[in-house]
């Protein structure tokens, strides 16, 4: 077995992206590696590189040959190959018709009031409570959650449910357990669709309704929007909240003109990087790039978290500076044909949230030092279990 270095690499704080990336993509641009399950894979932590293999039609979720894939780790959702070889591209742009219209800009246009109303009641909710208290139960968590519930149609009561349903899935390291949530994520969602069919509302869960699906395609799809909808808004949220107080001068820019908050955003965005798990690809053809060959089936692992830190596109990249000219957008969302479509979802709330925050409680700070919130372990956002908070 060669020797190769071993991803993701450790870090230190939560909040840094380890030098490792930025040494390897100095000495190798795009690298060979190998992950913790031992598989080797080709690592992609450069911006342009990134940019350009996102946007690639050579490369896929799916693989020709699965069974002997690479895979990063045991997760059900991002640690190997997912979906058909023959039929990957025409599903995916099936799917994608079927979901832009319920994320239009006039739907998140009309949204965003509806945000800003559940953020005010979330924050008057805190004010209600004596601190100490746990930030991530009492706001980064609900939050998110009430959103995605609102915008599809899944009943807020059943949050608990879904709630432990989503956290199995997003276990790294037991594929059995991942793969037994995804399956019932996706029968609670095929239910939910049928009851839209016989009482539709406005909603995204009444839009799929219309659609006939023999294969449960659209209700797995269904539920990987529920997972992430939340899933990846509530640590974004944590983790700008611990930015903005590691940068206290930062702060208070926000809080004399809540106005940056677009621009508090887009960084939160670009440094925040609750994983450095990657997302794996898979080559259909051979592809040549950087001076390397990337062969048929080959694994290619995207790193958007490392490459939001290339030196050579963003100056200073490890500042975090709310006012940084937006010249070249981050990769926190992809780019190209997979490019998230629940991004102006996301930014929706996170400008909400960032513009009250810290307005509301102008002397919020952590009641323990940062290196000792508990983390969730095992999974793959290196989020945190609470994020207890004073003011």
């Amino acid at each position: 077995m060669r020797n190769l270095p071993t991803i993701p690499f450790e870090r230190g704080s939560v909040l840094e992206v380890p030098a490792a990336y930025r040494d390897l993509r100095a000495e190798a641009g795009i690298a060979k590696v190998r992950t913790r399950t031992g598989d080797e894979v080709w690592l992609v932590s450069g911006y342009e590189d990134a940019r350009s293999l996102f946007n690639d039609p050579r490369l896929g979720r799916s693989h020709p040959e699965p069974d002997k894939a690479a895979r990063l780790s045991g997760s059900a959702i991002l640690g190997g190959p997912q979906g058909d070889f023959a039929t990957e591209k025409a599903e995916h742009d099936r799917m994608r018709r079927l979901f832009m219209p319920s994320f239009s800009a006039r739907r998140m246009k009309a949204l965003s009031d509806d945000v800003g109303t559940l953020v005010d009641e979330r924050l008057d909710h805190l004010a209600k409570l004596t601190p100490p208290i746990d930030l991530h139960a009492e706001f980064s968590f609900p939050l998110p959650v009430l959103v995605i519930c609102r915008l599809l149609g899944v009943p807020y009561e059943d949050r608990e449910y879904f709630g432990g349903v989503s956290f199995r899935l997003g276990d790294m390291l037991d594929l059995e357990k991942g793969q037994a949530a995804r399956d019932e994520l996706s029968a609670y969602m095929a239910g939910l669709i049928e009851r839209k069919r016989r009482e539709p509302a406005e909603d995204v869960l009444s839009d799929l309704a219309k659609e006939l699906d023999d294969d449960g395609s659209i209700a797995e799809l269904a539920g990987g929007l529920l997972f992430a909808g939340h899933e990846t808004t509530v640590n974004r949220i944590d983790f700008g909240v611990l930015l903005l107080l590691a940068n206290p001068g930062q702060r208070d820019l926000l809080i004399a003109d809540p106005g940056l908050a677009p621009g508090a955003v887009e960084e939160i965005l670009r440094m925040a990087t609750p994983s450095l798990h990657g997302l794996p690809r898979y080559a259909h053809e051979d592809i040549e790039i950087g001076g390397h060959t990337i062969r048929r089936g080959e694994a290619v692992v995207l790193t958007p978290g490392a490459a939001n830190r290339d030196e050579r596109i963003y100056p200073d990249p490890d500042v975090f500076d709310i006012r940084r000219p937006q010249t070249d957008p981050h990769l926190s969302f992809g780019y190209g044909p997979r490019f998230c479509i629940g991004a102006s979802l996301a930014r929706v709330e996170l400008v909400a949230v960032f513009s009250r925050l810290f307005q509301r409680f102008p002397t919020l700070r952590t009641a323990v030092p940062v290196e000792e919130l508990p983390r969730s372990e095992g999974r793959i956002a290196d989020g945190f279990a609470k994020l207890p908070v004073t003011w």
